[in-house]
């Protein structure tokens, strides 16, 4: 935004200043009004009294908008954050238009009138970078929370000593996969276990590329030391499974989560026998 003066801008830059209580009162009405009365009044008011003074100085001889631009991507960035709409935070700044327009006396001459259309386009292209900033912000926004329900999508859960289970639910794709091998080499680091269980109940299909995922989650967690065990194989997987020819090769499957801690279990050293009230005990195996 190049600011270059003439006599109607000239004209624009002395009402600004000249009315500027008056402006900024009006606009900060039409904000709040555009805003659909969710602003905080007070809030609103000290935001745009900073961002005005800094479109006037902006407009002075060897004026930028550096520090103009600063406060609106802050105003982007913070109206991401409240959940305002992008085109609620550019109605908010186009609304100044209007505001300056209601201070303009009838009957100026036409270098008034000029210098109107050119900050007119001026506003525009400030509503246009806000918009972008908010834009911007809000995939930032949107990619940290993504992140964050990846990590609580996959939880490292201890069922036993020495045992870790991975409970997937959902699609497993490139990124989900990446935070599954984190996730479980650092409980395998943190828990020095040797055996782990990556459930995929919840996985709703199998398919040559989750299986793929599936490869590499079971390879890092062997170069780690620990033995794979992969559970939750429904029957309807099993028959897509069969359909691809996907081959686990050496990977151990079981039908269930019990089934796989059960085999983790003897794994381990652990014998399960039946006991009285059709309950099971867990115990060592004598050596």
């Amino acid at each position: 935004m190049t600011v270059h003066g003439d006599a109607g801008r000239r004209r624009i830059e002395v009402l600004l200043k000249d009315r500027g209580e008056d402006v900024l009162r009006r606009w900060v009405e039409l904000a709040a009004v555009n805003c659909g009365g969710h602003a905080d009044r007070l809030l609103l008011a000290d935001r745009l009294a900073d961002i005005y003074q800094a479109l006037c100085r902006s407009l002075e001889p060897g004026g930028d908008t550096s520090d103009l631009r600063g406060l609106l991507a802050e105003l982007s960035r913070g109206r991401a954050r409240e959940g305002f709409t992008p085109s609620d935070t550019a109605a908010m700044v186009f609304s100044l238009k209007r505001a300056v327009h209601e201070v303009v006396e009838p009957g100026e001459d036409v270098a008034v009138l000029r210098g109107f259309l050119w900050f007119s386009e001026f506003v525009d292209e400030v509503g246009l970078f806000t918009f972008e900033t908010y834009v911007a912000a809000r995939e930032r926004i949107i990619s940290g929370q993504a992140e964050q329900l990846l990590e609580l999508s996959t939880p490292v859960v201890k069922l036993w000593d020495g045992i870790l289970a991975v409970p997937l639910v959902g699609t497993l794709d490139s990124a989900r996969t990446q935070v599954v091998m984190d996730k479980l080499l650092q409980g395998l680091t943190e828990t020095g276990a040797g055996h782990a269980v990556i459930d995929i109940t919840g996985v709703p299909a199998v398919d040559t590329e989750v299986a793929q995922h599936l490869f590499k989650a079971v390879v890092a967690a062997r170069l780690m030391g620990a033995e794979c065990v992969i559970s939750g194989v429904r029957p309807q997987i099993a028959q897509t499974i069969v359909m691809l020819g996907i081959d686990f090769g050496d990977i151990v499957t079981k039908a269930s989560l019990a089934d796989a801690l059960a085999y983790a279990l003897r794994r381990s050293g652990v014998g399960i026998t039946p006991a009285a009230g059709e309950r099971f005990a867990a115990g060592l195996e004598p050596a």
